[in-house]
């Protein structure tokens, strides 16, 4: 069906390529979407060949805006009428629809998605039908190194001269903060650990979230180079920069439809890592009955993959399986998890152990990994680091190096807040731990966003308690969000009390 419409001049460039508009309405009733390439004629024998974007305000009805590139190019005036016709759709969108058909796409086919995605020419319908088609037919290893490639392609790179090493985690548990203990014992030992980390969606903090609290973690490419320059380290928000931008995109498609493909989170995770230019890497994956993956065998499957795409990238990977049914640390939110974070380096007498525990361990398998020491040596070298108190004059450089506060001490984080004790109804036994439940009153205390909001946990699976004693504290900035909390946590049962 052809379109009439007459034409709009707009003071807007592509950049090259030549760009018209159309009202999303009307395109929409056409049957003619963003990144499509229409036909625009006019007179007896002019015409151009341009690629569709849509708006809902800067164009009418019955109205085409063309970008500079085609009417300073062509002799074309507002108020001309051009009949325009459908040419071809993107390339990106036949890729879309072979996925869709159960096919195998080439890495042509899936960079044209990644690449549509990340410039915006793929709209929030295309793309959350490409995140469908994994459930269709999983991805092949080829299709998951492919995507991974493209998403690392299509965004800034760092490209540091040194050797790289990282420590990731999957997600999933409460507390968990051991990156921002990782990073500083590495880092103290002379070795590169960039690190970019996310904001939490659903869940009471991300690793950004609780490092935002001690220091700015949204800085420019320049500035990170500087800090690593500086520090040997940093600790930064992976969306502040245009790394694999298309991943934050994905993200936000599949969380509506609650949709999370293992396939998609090794593709998120190590094409970020391939952008940061990593070459050794230990993956934190805990497994449980209230975690992101539920079983070993899984855990076990996932490793794989992470393992051999990995190794197409030349990066060394090791997953660490860890079996999680309890939060890692007692603090859960930006604030909480702060404060033990640096009660941690900080030798602090009230640190958690269990957060110590596994932040050890988890240096020691990449020092092991990088090969600065033999096998079964790296968890010595780790706790030598923190106990002298080297981690921490390192975190205090990053935290500087960030423009945070390095003097801040660990009882200084969480003041200020709201609190209320929640208390054993009966004697007994801890025999399980809901971290479902947890995050869902943290959320309603309002974590992430408000900084002070949390829980801090006061026994751990295998205590015995008395009644009447502390389970654990709730933590808000102002009493409207404390009652909210209040109000989520008598609908949970955060603690199972057995006999």
């Amino acid at each position: 069906m052809r379109l009439f419409c007459k034409c709009k001049k707009l003071d807007i460039a592509s950049g090259g390529d030549a760009v018209v508009v159309l009202r999303e309405q009307e395109a929409e009733n056409q049957g003619i979407r963003p990144g499509d390439r229409v036909i625009l004629k006019w007179s007896k024998n002019k015409s151009v060949i341009a690629s569709v974007n849509v708006t809902d305000n800067k164009v009418d009805y019955g109205e085409v805006g063309l970008f500079e590139e085609v009417w300073q190019k062509k002799e074309i005036d507002s108020e001309d009428i051009v009949e325009i016709m459908f040419y071809s759709r993107p390339e990106s969108v036949k890729a879309i629809n072979k996925k869709m058909l159960g096919q195998n796409l080439n890495y042509e086919e899936i960079y044209s998605i990644i690449c549509d995605i990340s410039s915006g020419k793929l709209g929030m319908v295309e793309t959350t039908y490409y995140v469908a088609s994994s459930f269709i037919k999983p991805y092949t290893l080829d299709e998951l190194y492919y995507v991974t490639k493209a998403m690392a392609e299509c965004g800034e790179k760092l490209n540091l001269k040194e050797r790289v090493v990282d420590k990731h985690s999957i997600g999933g548990i409460p507390g968990n903060r051991t990156t921002m203990i990782v990073v500083p014992i590495i880092a103290s030992l002379g070795l590169s650990i960039p690190k970019t980390s996310s904001r939490a969606i659903t869940s009471p903090s991300g690793t950004a979230d609780t490092m935002e609290v001690l220091a700015p973690v949204e800085l420019p490419l320049e500035k990170i180079k500087k800090v690593i320059t500086q520090t040997g380290a940093c600790l930064v928000w992976g969306g502040a920069v245009s790394m694999a931008p298309a991943d934050d995109i994905i993200i936000k498609v599949s969380k509506p439809l609650s949709l999370e493909p293992y396939d998609k989170m090794i593709i998120s995770i190590l094409a970020k890592k391939v952008a940061m230019g990593v070459d050794f890497l230990v993956i934190d994956l805990p497994y449980g009955p209230t975690a992101k993956v539920h079983s070993l065998k899984t855990a076990r499957a996932i490793a794989k993959k992470f393992v051999a795409v990995g190794k197409r990238f030349k990066i060394k990977v090791a997953v660490e399986t860890i079996e999680a049914q309890e939060p890692v640390g007692a603090g859960i939110g930006p604030a909480l998890e702060a404060r033990d974070v640096l009660r941690v380096l900080q030798q602090h007498k009230r640190r958690p152990l269990d957060l110590e525990k596994k932040s050890l361990y988890l240096a020691g398998k990449l020092l092991e990994l990088k090969g600065f020491c033999p096998k079964g040596k790296g968890e010595k070298i780790a706790e030598k680091q923190l106990k002298s108190l080297a981690a921490w004059e390192k975190m205090r450089q990053i935290i500087k190096a960030q423009g945070g506060n390095c003097k801040i001490k660990a009882d200084e984080v969480a003041l200020g807040a709201l609190n209320y004790e929640m208390h054993s109804k009966q004697s007994g036994k801890i025999i399980a731990i809901d971290n479902k439940a947890i995050e869902e009153i943290c959320v309603n205390l309002g974590a992430p966003r408000e900084k002070l909001a949390g829980i801090h946990m006061h026994v751990r699976i295998g205590d015995q308690v008395a009644r009447g004693q502390k389970l654990f504290t709730l933590y808000a900035e102002n009493d409207g969000r404390l009652q909210l909390g209040l109000i989520a946590a008598r609908k949970n049962q955060v603690v199972k009390i057995g006999r």
